[in-house]
């Protein structure tokens, strides 16, 4: 453990900043497999509903830094793809 006072602070924010992020992550997951799953299921009407919440949830990690603007960009172009098969 640090002795530095600015040091300590550094610390709990970062750990409250990874499990921000590790939370939003989860999030985009389970948005994500909705969709997949929706599709296997053959529901279109589910899988464009999913899909519209699953592209919101990327955005938004996006804005926070959560993840890079091109990951998002590709999960999204590739969820749409498989809803669009459909």
């Amino acid at each position: 453990m640090a002795n530095i006072k600015s040091q300590k602070k550094r610390i709990l924010t970062n750990e409250k900043a990874r499990e921000s992020n590790q939370a939003a992550k989860s999030e985009i997951k389970t948005a994500i497999k909705k969709v997949r799953n929706a599709v296997a299921a053959g529901d279109k009407s589910e899988a464009v509903h999913a899909q519209r919440i699953a592209s919101r949830k990327l955005d938004k990690a996006v804005s926070k830094g959560v993840i890079h603007k091109n990951q998002a960009a590709n999960r999204k172009s590739g969820l749409a793809a498989r809803v669009n098969a459909l």
